[in-house]
């Protein structure tokens, strides 16, 4: 079957997540029919460089060696079997290998299949927690997080969620939560400054805690990075804030590291770098190395302990779903886990980070390029109509939509955030690779905006 009549095919029965379909059709959109390492290639032959991690999940590239091998010899076993009332070798290996991975005191690995999935269990798990704890039972029925947040596209992460282009229409199957202001410094409110803004927004935290007293549950957090909402990157000690505030008013702390796990900001997880443990963490995207679906909702003893009573008390955590802790993914990611000691993946990280941070300085003085973040990995360059006064692009015009053509064009696959451009190559890719996507995007910029 060639390129055209497989994309009659799918122009005729595939609907494609967060894609404006009318347009789709339009376009002539590359059949990716297999990878080489840190490329993909369509059906014509062409190459290109994988330059958003096939969308932020892959780590050590495209057919490797070593995780192929271990999905093959499970399949040799045996692909699924449930985890209602049985075991498999795969998953519990690979929560053991977790647990000591992971910073002291998350113990109890609950599986699902992606990172909104996982969000879902910690939201349940928080809300049956306080009625159940041994102490102090009682009904929490609030959820805390910042706007702009985006946690999964399920009704209960959602809900969390705060990006109305995705969420707006949704309002009416929703469950009330709280927002409180994003500390990102680049678009401020008229009469703020950085540090006033940071200030204001530490004071509505501690107002909303203080208001909602002894009613929530959770506050849920993407740590020192939120992704969706454009790769805001905050304040340094602001997640340790935060920290200190939910143990303060006995909050659960909900860290959704779906986006920045498995290296992206620098360290293996963001909460890291600031030394913060919380109650539960949200892990997918990178578990498997890009391989399979998986996620993780991980739990201290103290969450877990709150479920633990005979069966005829149902204290049970009546949740999950049929390929939770599926072996052939759970192999892949015990394979994924292993690559980052013995390929030196971290150190790799802080190398390609610092070239990125190198590279971008070429767009300081870009009249359309507004704000460049970064951190780690993962970065965001927001293109403006007008540098000076931060005026955005008409979203008719698609400039964001633009430049990731122009830079396929020139072999390298990004996609954008509206009109941020995300860069986020695999934690593994060598750095030769990475300049090459910093050289692209940059000129399929410079097409579309027009140089400096």
């Amino acid at each position: 079957m060639n390129t055209t009549q497989l994309r009659q095919l799918d122009n005729a029965h595939v609907w494609h997540p967060f894609t404006p379909m009318l347009e789709h059709g339009r376009e002539d959109i590359p059949v990716i029919v297999s990878g080489d390492r840190f490329h993909l290639i369509d059906t014509d032959g062409r190459r290109y460089l994988d330059g958003v991690s096939s969308l932020w999940c892959n780590v050590h590239g495209h057919r490797v060696l070593e995780i192929d091998k271990a999905i093959r010899e499970q399949l040799g076993q045996i692909a699924h079997s449930t985890l209602l009332g049985l075991d498999n070798v795969p998953s519990i290996r690979l929560a053991a290998a977790l647990v000591r991975r992971l910073p002291a005191g998350l113990t109890r690995v609950f599986y699902s299949d992606n990172g909104s999935t996982a969000v879902e269990a910690a939201l349940k798990i928080a809300y049956q927690y306080y009625r159940q704890r041994r102490t102090r039972p009682e009904n929490r029925e609030l959820f805390v997080s910042l706007s702009g947040a985006y946690h999964g596209d399920t009704v209960g992460s959602v809900s969390v969620g705060g990006i109305d282009l995705f969420h707006g229409i949704y309002g009416g199957l929703l469950f009330k939560t709280l927002k409180v202001p994003s500390p990102a410094s680049y678009r401020l409110p008229p009469g703020h400054t950085p540090q006033s803004w940071e200030a204001h927004c530490l004071a509505e935290l501690e107002r909303v805690f203080a208001a909602y007293r002894g009613k929530i549950a959770g506050f849920v957090i993407e740590p020192i990075v939120q992704g969706a909402a454009g790769i805001l990157v905050h304040p340094p000690g602001w997640l340790t804030r935060i920290r200190e505030l939910t143990r303060a008013e006995d909050v659960l702390l909900i860290a959704d590291e779906v986006a920045t796990g498995f290296g992206r900001t620098g360290t293996f997880l963001a909460c890291e770098q600031e030394q913060v443990v919380p109650d539960l963490l949200c892990l997918s995207k990178g578990i498997t190395g890009g391989y399979m679906p998986l996620a993780a909702t991980v739990a201290t003893e103290e969450i877990y302990d709150a479920f633990l009573d005979e069966p005829a008390e149902a204290k049970t955590f009546f949740h999950g779903h049929t390929y939770t802790g599926n072996p052939l993914a759970c192999a892949a990611a015990l394979a994924s886990l292993e690559l980052f000691e013995q390929s030196g993946v971290l150190g790799n990280v802080r190398d390609i980070s610092a070239l990125m941070a190198r590279r971008l300085t070429e767009l300081s003085d870009h009249p359309h390029v507004g704000d460049i973040r970064q951190k780690g990995t993962m970065v965001g360059i927001e293109l403006v109509r007008d540098r000076a006064d931060k005026s955005p692009y008409a979203a008719t015009e698609r400039l964001g939509h633009r430049v990731v053509l122009a830079a396929r064009q020139r072999g390298v696959i990004i996609r954008p955030l509206g009109d941020v451009i995300v860069l986020m190559p695999a934690p593994a890719m060598p750095a030769g690779l990475v300049d090459e996507l910093c050289s692209a995007t940059f000129q399929a910029i410079r097409d579309v905006c027009g140089s400096a």
